[in-house]
């Protein structure tokens, strides 16, 4: 009984908890970036995150801190996996622009060192930087989704489309133009997959041009910026889930006991392949798992997840070596240094003397040791006193830029891990202590579960530096191996006996080498693992899925799949690739609604009489539809029919989803509003329809009753 309890318990905090997250991700933006500015998502693969119009995603930049509510708002976005709620690894991101003696043209005062702080922790729109552009390009149209005839799907929130370019090289091109008050216009595209092998990261490409300060009367002021250098600043976070269900250390999730390092800083040092950045969860000094059973950040309690079985970070694609040498140069960055997350952000202001040591931080060049290689073995919460722990820098630069003059720069920012899959077993294993440990690879066992425990989590780093590998490549080739098509749409139909799915496929099915479709479904939420329920390939392709499987009073979500043949896979050749499960997967529940009646008798009108005034008492004030006509334990396959008192036709319905329930709103086949009155429901059998469990026939086509009911309004 008590573990009854604790189920519900915590299936209520959950219920809740998502419900305040649908009701926030609505609401209006607030301060932590001042002034206007507009959001979008990239949400087509397992990697969401917010963007802003300003040019660089602050802490708090989206809604705000508002009061204590909203203090577990402070990891927000680089979700991964998109469906899990509270998987979100971004605390802030920084990016300051900095030169030297400079003069500025309008007002005439002088900085020996000039620093726009876009970030980390602040910006200001309006004022420090001016959004110009902004807007959202997908190759083609995402997948309509719709259970019980209602959209159900994230992306008709998180996919805001403004064009439609089928020659673009990716699924998703957001596209942001924004001025800063140093001259600077910042231009960056970035790109988002729905391919599953690059899926897990986004491709920035930014352009930074000195296009000079315009003036209230609009004249514009150009002159030559000297030692410019572009600074961006990543402060991310681990174990988020863990820490909002209370399984975690307190602070864990806002980076206070992050790790960070970073590779490639001297391409004259023997393996150099990439210069990237990188950051995971360091284990935590309150963990009661000691040092190395915390690393991975195991649910201790319960033993249900890994909450830091992941690592993030940015890799360098590109940045020129200067404005007349557009090619590739691999000293940049010029700085990698880690920061003090909140001592070293800084007040976002003008100030000479703040400016001068934001400078310092940009062209601090590369520490002796890096911040994972400094803290060592010791516990990441304790190290150096920041209270906010530590996060990573890129300075690219010096640069000499005359007006006119651009530089750019292309980054690539994932994230990987293990599947969810694989984090439930390796867990599972080490909370239950079922030894012997099968370490990765499967060529060899330990029976130290913290060995085997934090073999799966260091593993975490080469697939990692494989999605570092990929968007390389991808940057390099372009978008060459594209996904099948998505279904067109996609649409779940509760029933009585059955959940029917539908989709059509007219493009996938044109695909040159497609080879069917993968239908999956999990049970009671959408943020799980889905098991396959059926399958077709092209030799027997179908458009419809009757799933007669469902249990009553369970939820039920899915998501379909697009499958071609293997041909064109180049990363594990002849393994089909699939369309994006997030394209079509369902964030609103499908269920048994009431079975059949079992007889024409049993049919009930509700309310009857209904009267418009007492509408909240005759369906309850918590109904989602109150001004309506039900129609209860109806044949499973009728018409029903409605009538005036007089005779008149009005309204035909037709019921086929075998359930005993119809609902009419009271409007008429032309769509008026009915009046005040008494009406007639005639009911037809359109079907023979046996007992699901007998098989003795219920109901033979052709057989009809007839019920009367008072409208009052």
């Amino acid at each position: 009984m008590l573990e009854n309890k604790k189920y519900i318990y915590h299936y209520l905090f959950l219920v809740l908890l998502s419900l305040a997250f649908i009701f926030l991700e609505t609401q209006p933006v607030q301060a932590q970036t001042y002034g206007k500015h507009d959001i979008k998502w990239l949400s087509v693969g397992s990697l969401r995150h917010w963007f802003s119009s300003t040019g660089v995603e602050v802490e708090y930049g989206r809604r705000g801190r508002v009061g204590d509510f909203l203090a577990t708002d402070q990891n927000d976005g680089l979700r991964w996996p998109a469906e899990f709620q509270l998987r979100d690894h971004s605390v802030g991101k920084g990016l300051w622009i900095g030169t030297t003696e400079y003069t500025n043209p309008v007002t005439g005062n002088f900085s020996a060192y000039e620093v726009v702080p876009l970030g980390r922790d602040i910006v200001y729109s309006g004022n420090h930087v001016f959004p110009q552009e902004f807007y959202l390009i997908a190759r083609e149209p995402r997948t309509r989704v719709y259970v019980d005839n209602a959209g159900a799907s994230d992306l008709d929130v998180f996919d805001e489309i403004d064009e439609i370019d089928p020659n673009i090289d990716c699924d998703r091109l957001l596209y942001n133009v924004a001025h800063t008050d140093i001259g600077i216009t910042i231009k960056r595209k970035i790109k988002a997959y729905s391919h599953p092998d690059h899926d897990n990261y986004y491709i920035y490409e930014y352009v930074f041009t000195n296009t000079g300060i315009r003036d209230d009367a609009g004249t514009t002021y150009s002159q030559t910026l000297t030692d410019v250098v572009f600074f961006f600043q990543y402060r991310y976070g681990f174990a988020y889930d863990l820490f909002q269900l209370g399984k975690g250390c307190t602070g864990v999730s806002w980076g206070l006991n992050t790790l960070n390092d970073v590779v490639g800083q001297d391409p004259n040092a023997p393996g150099f392949e990439f210069r990237a950045i990188f950051a995971w969860y360091g284990s935590h000094s309150e963990s009661d798992a000691g040092y190395l059973g915390d690393i991975g950040a195991p649910d201790t309690k319960e033993g249900q997840l890994l909450g830091g079985a992941d690592y993030a970070g940015t890799v360098v694609i590109h940045a020129d070596r200067s404005v007349s040498d557009k090619s590739d140069d691999v000293y940049q960055p010029s700085t990698t240094n880690f920061m003090g997350s909140d001592r070293d952000a800084q007040k976002c202001t003008r100030d000479k003397t703040i400016m001068a040591n934001k400078y310092g931080y940009m062209t601090f060049g590369h520490p002796l040791k890096n911040h994972a290689e400094d803290v060592g073995t010791s516990f990441a919460d304790k190290y150096g006193g920041d209270p906010g722990g530590y996060s990573y820098s890129q300075g690219f630069g010096p640069y000499t830029m005359a007006p006119g003059d651009s530089i750019r720069i292309v980054l690539a920012e994932g994230i990987d891990g293990l599947s969810r899959e694989k984090n439930k077993e390796v867990i599972y294993n080490w909370f239950n202590q079922n030894s012997p440990y099968t370490m990765p690879g499967g060529s060899s066992t330990t029976d130290d579960r913290n060995e085997y425990k934090n073999a799966y989590v260091n593993s975490c780093k080469d697939s990692l530096f494989q999605t570092f590998r990929r968007a390389i490549d991808m940057h390099e080739n372009g978008y060459v191996v594209k996904p099948p098509p998505a279904p067109e749409e996609f649409a779940i139909t509760s029933g009585g006996n059955k959940i029917s799915i539908t989709w059509t496929g007219v493009n996938a099915e044109k695909w040159s080498n497609f080879n069917g479709y993968r239908l999956y479904r999990a049970i009671d939420r959408p943020d799980t693992t889905y098991e396959l329920i059926f399958s077709c390939d092209k030799n027997n392709v179908v458009n419809s899925y009757d799933d007669k499987t469902p249990r009553r009073g369970f939820n039920y979500y899915y998501y379909i799949q697009t499958v071609d043949d293997g041909s064109t896979n180049d990363i594990n050749p002849g393994v089909p690739l699939t369309s994006s499960k997030y394209l079509t997967m369902t964030n609103q529940p499908a269920r048994l609604t009431r079975p059949p009646g079992k007889s024409l008798s049993e049919i009930r009108v509700v309310p009857n009489p209904y009267n418009i005034r007492a509408m909240n008492l005759q369906f309850g004030s918590g109904a989602d539809v109150k001004d309506q006509i039900a129609f209860y334990n109806i044949p499973a396959y009728c018409k029903i029919r409605i009538f005036t008192e007089r005779g008149d036709l009005i309204r035909t319905l037709e019921h086929t989803d075998e359930s005993g329930d119809e609902h009419w709103n009271m409007l008429t086949d032309s769509r008026q509003v009915v009046v005040s009155g008494l009406y007639i429901a005639y009911f037809e059998v359109t079907q023979d329809y046996p007992d699901p469990e007998t098989g003795i026939l219920l109901y033979k086509k052709g057989e009809n009753t007839i019920k009367k009911f008072v409208i009052i309004r």
